[in-house]
């Protein structure tokens, strides 16, 4: 867990600046291309929009899932410009790890005063 460490404290840095910057306001899709952007200009692979594929029984579903970001395969980024995180959406990054096999996902949401208050990790 040592990496994901390291990882999310450079997401949370380039979040914190993204916000910074660009204040609370914009859609979630701004937010997720600008932390994709500075992520990968410090050099880490970015994964945007990575369709996630569900299996059933027999059944393929090709293109189950979405998910925002993912960094260097290991930690899952759910981007989001709400009022409030709800259950609803810790659900959605807690499926995520458990289809990416990853263990840390950042759920970030930028439609807050203080980024502070607006980042929730999940860990499965």
């Amino acid at each position: 867990m040592e990496t994901e460490e390291l990882l999310a404290k450079a997401i949370l840095n380039a979040a914190f600046k993204i916000h910074t910057d660009l204040g609370q306001g914009l859609l979630e899709s701004a937010y997720e291309e600008c932390l994709s952007y500075e992520l990968e200009k410090n050099g880490l692979l970015v994964e945007k929009q990575k369709i996630l594929p569900l299996r059933y029984c027999d059944l393929d579903l090709k293109a189950g899932y979405r998910l925002d970001l993912l960094v260097e395969n290991k930690v899952v980024i759910e981007v989001k410009a709400v009022e409030t995180i709800k259950d609803v959406h810790i659900a959605q990054t807690l499926t995520y790890l458990r289809l990416t096999k990853c263990k840390l996902g950042l759920l970030l949401n930028f439609n807050v005063k203080y980024l502070k208050y607006g980042i929730k990790r999940v860990v499965i």
